[in-house]
């Protein structure tokens, strides 16, 4: 038994010390393995290649559970560069979800405003919850050869598989009634120019209202009128099958307030604006796209519809990122455009005129028009915007002056101004000339005498 438990011990030392003896020399060979596997893979595997495969392997090992979904809502829909609404929708909703706990907001301020603006900043959650349901959303920034010369970002919402249902049919329209109620409730109107096959919007600032406008008080009373019916009217045109839009020509000579016209009824509105420069389109298809782009309750906007021709000769435009489409950028091209194609958008049959547009029409030379155009339902009111009446006056007195009530120098100008063809713009940069009210009237009467002689 002595000599038993003399050896044991020693059997016992010498079998572990040959197990650790064995792991070392597997260790060993597998290191210089990996070693020689390193050298070869660097030294004969292209660098673009071992990029490749790197991705591939790290793509393998991070994917997401197979329970996990991903909406991506993106800024543009690719190739169309189309507005997605649903994008703004949940740019707008997410704003209002960011509190004073999450670290990192984006902020900024626009020139003409007098309040800060938040958003989600890149790459950074926001959880939110509804009906007990917590959802993620993360802004990405697109990255690749479809983004390289455009700035272009989207929105991820992930949830578990099991939510499928609850997103489409519960959540998502959840996130745009939202939006729409925040436009409705804080609704700051932008205005939207067409250029480069794009839309480009901007915040729309103009103070007109129809309290500030120096027209005939029958003439506005009875467009607010036409005003309110069609915006309580969306039901009666369904019911008798007629596209839910309004068309307005507004004419009278250059200066009239035409375009104070427009501002006054898109602040009453409160819709936005698409300003449709006829000479920025180079064609029927260009047309149809600028249309189909407009967002439903809307003012568009086609000024000087005297001006159109079907072939218009131009200069050769730029392309969408901004270098010339050919080598020489001088050289023109031969743009056509149809009225047949305005008219039938303005018809109802091709274009979204089922969702609310306010159409307004403006030119100097009514007589220049195409008869077809001038027909009921296609322009539905016509608004005479004549040279200032005397009538008129004392609201741009009040407006440049803030002279309120009887004045004696505001009276003999209304009685010029009935005498005269003075349009308002003319008046209202008179007016600005001097701050000393009497002073600027007097100069006034001045110059309206002027004309009578």
């Amino acid at each position: 038994m002595a000599y038993t438990r003399k050896v044991f011990p020693s059997f016992r030392s010498a079998s572990s010390a040959s197990s650790a003896s064995s792991w070392f020399e597997v260790y060993a060979a597998f290191s210089t393995f990996m070693a020689l596997f390193r050298t070869a893979f660097n030294d004969l595997i292209p660098h673009q290649f071992r990029s490749f495969l790197v991705s591939k392997l790290e793509a393998f090992f991070n994917t997401q559970p197979n329970n996990q979904i991903s909406l991506k809502m993106s800024e543009y829909w690719v190739r169309q560069y189309k507005d997605n609404q649903l994008f703004l929708a949940v740019r707008e909703y997410l704003t209002s979800k960011i509190t004073r706990t999450y670290k990192s907001v984006r902020v900024y301020k626009a020139q003409n405003e007098k309040h800060l603006n938040f958003s989600v900043d890149i790459n950074k959650e926001v959880v939110d919850e509804f009906e007990g349901t917590k959802f993620t959303w993360k802004l990405n920034q697109l990255r690749g050869a479809n983004y390289a010369h455009l700035d272009r970002q989207a929105y991820v919402l992930t949830f578990e598989e099991r939510n499928r249902e609850k997103v489409m049919d519960r959540y998502i329209p959840h996130v745009l009634k939202t939006y729409e109620a925040m436009k409705s409730e804080n609704r700051i109107p932008r205005v939207h120019s067409w250029r480069r096959h794009r839309w480009i919007d901007r915040k729309f600032s103009h103070p007109a209202t129809f309290d500030t406008l120096a027209l005939d008080s029958e003439l506005k009373q009875s467009v607010v009128d036409d005003l309110e019916r069609f915006l309580k009217g969306k039901e009666y045109y369904n019911k008798v099958g007629k596209p839910w839009k309004r068309a307005y020509l507004l004419y009278g000579p250059p200066g009239t307030g035409k375009s104070s016209f427009i501002a006054a009824i898109a602040n009453y509105l409160k819709y936005d604006v698409y300003d449709l420069d006829l000479s920025s389109v180079l064609s029927d298809s260009e047309l149809m796209s600028s249309l189909r782009n407009v967002s439903d309750t809307s003012i568009l906007v086609v000024e000087d519809i005297h001006c159109n021709k079907e072939v218009i000769i131009r200069k050769r435009p730029e392309n969408l990122y901004g270098s010339d489409s050919e080598d020489d950028p001088n050289a023109e091209v031969i743009a056509t455009f149809t009225p047949a194609s305005l008219l039938n958008y303005m018809d109802g049959l091709r274009s979204g005129g089922e969702a609310g547009w306010l159409v307004i029409f403006t030119t100097n030379r009514r007589e220049k028009i195409d008869p077809e155009l001038l027909r009921p339902g296609r322009m539905d009111m016509h608004i005479h915007l004549s040279f200032l009446r005397g009538k008129e006056f004392p609201v741009l007195a009040s407006n440049y002056l803030g002279i309120e009530g009887h004045h004696p120098l505001v009276e003999e100008i209304q009685g010029l101004l009935d005498k005269t063809q003075v349009s308002h713009a003319i008046v209202g940069e008179l007016l600005l000339r001097n701050e000393d009210p009497d002073l600027a009237l007097e100069a006034l009467v001045q110059f309206l005498k002027q004309q009578l002689n």
